[in-house]
């Protein structure tokens, strides 16, 4: 009987610690493979003129890493390459820079970046999400209320609009 708990224990441990090991390898190459994007596009736009798409990668790249005046430098470089190529799908790059906005709390950039994403592609359910949010920083609850519902209108099973709106509805009743 010992013997059997001591092999159920040590079958634990290690299940245990190889989810570690597989958890710990994914970050790393993870990692990995973002640092070599970003040295890729830094010696490419370090050379030359860059495409919206190759500034746009490198902006994400540095707003994930938490360098967001790096980011907003070059997610304006991506509008510019995009009214330069005649580019059509803005929404993303003004999403991207309110997102970067909004992590260092500046929200009203942030909802402005956000109209503009809206204004290029009204049914872009991220960038709704996105506003409604920021909106809910600046404790404009109806305002957030209405974009998720919009949202809801686009993406009936976004979950993220469904929680949040739900959650509102409680507030702006109770």
């Amino acid at each position: 009987m010992d013997n059997n708990l001591a092999v159920v224990y040590l079958s634990i441990v290690v299940a245990i610690l190889a989810f570690a090991v597989v958890s710990v390898f994914r970050e790393i190459f993870k990692t990995r493979r973002l640092e070599s994007s970003l040295s890729k596009l830094r010696k490419k736009l370090d050379k030359e003129k860059g495409t919206t798409q190759e500034y746009y990668e490198l902006a994400c790249i540095y707003s994930e890493k938490k360098l967001y005046t790096q980011a907003i430098a070059l997610f304006q470089k991506a509008l510019k390459a995009a009214e330069e190529e005649s580019e059509e799908s803005v929404a993303p790059i003004y999403n991207g820079l309110g997102y970067t906005y909004f992590a260092q709390e500046q929200y009203d950039l942030a909802i402005r970046q956000y109209k503009e994403a809206l204004k290029n592609k009204p049914d872009y359910v991220v960038a709704l999400n996105n506003l409604a949010h920021a909106y809910e920083r600046k404790k404009l609850t109806s305002q957030a209320l209405q974009t998720y519902e919009e949202a809801l209108k686009f993406a009936p099973n976004n979950a993220t609009a469904k929680r949040r709106a739900e959650s509102l509805r409680r507030l702006v009743s109770a």
